[in-house]
C-alpha cells in the first residue's frame, strides 16, 4: 500500500496492492485470520450478494420504486472496514447504501420493507432506497445529494470528539463525489479540529456514467486529495476483504489515537449500472466479465477457504442456502408488510 506523504517514485513502486497482500498471506508473512472469522466475512459478503440480486428482481417486477442502487460487486469493501471499527463508532454513507445497512447489522426485514415503502421498514416506508437510518447501529444514512454525507460525517465525528467519546465515523464516498466542492471544506475543518474521521472512497471506476479517466485529474491517485491539508491516505484493494480489514484498521488506529483524519482510497468495481435504470452502455460487458472472473470478492475468499483446506465445498453452499433463505424471509416480510397510514404524510416533517 502507498500513502500520500510518500514521494511520487515510491508511490508508484508499492501502489499494486493485490498482488502483495495475495502474495504476503501466500508466503505465510501474514497469518490467516481464524476460519471463523473468515467464514463471518464470507456470509456478509454473501447477504449483501444475494439481498442486491432479490432487490434488483423485485425492482423488476415493480415491488420497488424511485432510484434503487446496487452494491454489487463492492461488498468486500464495506464487510472488511465494518471488520476494522467497533460498536462504538459510527457510519454515514451515500445512496449506494444497502450493503453498508446490512454490514452494520441492519435487519434485513427492515431493509427490504423499507425498499418497498411498507411500514415495517427502518423510515416506516417513507424514505425509500435512499434514506434510512438506525441509530441503534450508529448508522447515519444513506443520503440522495452527491457527496452531502461527507459534511454530515465530519460532524457526527466533531460529535464524537466533542462529546470525548473514543469513536471513529466512518464517512463513505464515491469517486464522483471527491470532486465536489463541500469534501474539500470537510476536509479542511476535520484537519483542522484533528476529528476522528475515515473518508473510505469506493473508486468503483465510474461516476454514473463517466469513466475516472474522463472526470477526475490524478485518477490513479485519489487517496492523495488530502495531501493538501495534511490529511495522510493509503489506496488498498478493495476487491479483496482482508486487505481491506488491513488497510482499514490501520486507519482506525490513526483516526482514534487522536492524530485527526485519514483517507482511505479502495480500488473496487460494481457489476451493475450506476442505478437499476442504467443500462451502463459506457462500458463493455468483457469489461464486467474480466472483473467478475478475475478479481470477484466473494469467489477470492472461497478460493482461499478451500485452497488453504479451511472449509469443504458442502460448508461453503450451506452458508449461501442459508443466506438465501435469510433474503427469501426478507423478501416475504416486506410484500406483508401493510402501506404506511395516509396519517404518516404528517409525521416526521419539520417546519421552520
Amino acid at each position: 500500500m502507498a500513502t500520500a506523504k510518500a514521494s511520487a517514485t515510491k508511490s508508484t513502486t508499492t501502489k499494486s496492492t493485490t498482488t502483495k497482500s495475495t502474495a504476503r498471506r501466500k508466503s505465510g508473512k501474514n497469518a490467516l485470520p481464524p476460519v471463523d472469522e473468515l467464514l463471518g466475512y464470507l456470509k456478509s459478503m454473501l447477504l449483501i450478494r444475494r439481498f442486491e440480486e432479490k432487490a434488483g428482481q423485485m425492482y423488476g417486477m415493480g415491488l420497488i420504486g424511485g432510484f434503487c442502487h446496487l452494491y454489487i460487486g463492492q461488498e468486500a469493501v464495506v464487510v472488511g472496514m465494518q471488520a476494522a471499527i467497533t460498536d462504538a463508532d459510527s457510519v454515514v454513507t451515500s445512496y449506494r447504501d444497502h450493503g453498508h445497512m446490512l454490514a452494520c447489522g441492519m435487519d434485513p426485514n427492515g431493509v427490504m420493507a423499507e425498499l418497498t415503502g411498507r411500514e415495517g421498514g427502518y423510515s416506516k416506508g417513507k424514505g425509500g432506497s435512499m434514506h434510512m437510518f438506525s441509530h441503534d447501529k450508529k448508522f447515519y444514512g444513506g443520503h440522495g445529494i452527491v457527496g452531502a454525507q461527507v459534511p454530515i460525517g465530519t460532524g457526527v465525528a466533531f460529535a464524537h470528539k466533542y462529546l470525548e467519546e473514543e469513536a471513529v465515523c466512518l464517512a463513505y464516498l464515491g469517486d464522483g463525489a471527491l470532486n465536489q466542492g463541500q469534501v474539500y471544506e470537510s476536509f479542511n475543518m476535520a484537519a483542522l479540529w484533528d476529528l476522528p474521521v475515515v473518508y473510505v472512497i469506493e473508486n468503483n471506476k465510474y461516476g454514473m456514467g463517466t469513466s475516472i479517466e474522463r472526470s477526475s485529474a490524478k485518477s490513479t491517485e485519489l487517496y492523495h486529495r488530502g495531501m493538501a491539508y495534511g490529511i495522510p491516505g493509503t489506496q488498498a484493494d478493495g476487491m479483496d476483504v482482508l486487505a481491506v480489514k488491513e488497510a482499514g484498521a490501520k486507519a482506525v488506529a490513526q483516526a482514534r489515537s487522536g492524530k485527526g483524519p485519514y483517507i482511505l482510497e479502495m480500488l473496487t468495481y460494481r457489476y451493475r449500472g450506476h442505478s437499476m435504470s442504467d443500462p451502463a452502455k459506457y462500458r463493455s460487458k468483457e469489461e464486467v466479465q474480466k472483473m467478475r472472473h478475475e478479481r470477484d470478492p466473494i469467489e477470492r475468499l472461497r478460493h482461499l477457504l478451500l485452497e488453504n483446506k479451511l472449509a469443504e465445498e458442502a460448508d461453503l453452499k450451506e452458508v449461501d442456502r442459508d443466506v438465501k433463505a435469510v433474503v427469501s424471509d426478507a423478501a416475504d416480510f416486506a410484500q406483508s408488510s401493510p402501506e404506511p397510514d395516509p396519517s404518516e404524510l404528517y409525521s416526521d416533517v419539520y417546519v421552520a
